[in-house]
């Protein structure tokens, strides 16, 4: 995470971050990508299969086959 940050992008990729983590690993990695959130607005698209990982999103986007078939905001 934090060599993705060094150079301070405008958005940071995650594809499966939390995916060969145990829950424990996985809450402290979404931990830290919420507070860059909150405390410096850095903007993240993290792919995920996990359902508890997607709701920690403000929107999360469902595609299947390559489609977006779903989109919700939080409120």
């Amino acid at each position: 995470i934090a060599r993705a940050l060094v150079n301070r992008p405008h958005i940071l990729l995650a594809d499966e971050p939390t995916g060969n983590l145990d829950t424990s690993n996985s809450e402290i990695v979404m931990e830290v990508f919420t507070s860059l959130n909150s405390e410096f607005g850095q903007t993240m698209m993290v792919i995920t299969h996990n359902p508890e990982v997607a709701q920690m999103a403000h929107r999360t986007i469902h595609m299947r086959d390559g489609m977006i078939v779903d989109e919700a905001h939080d409120q």
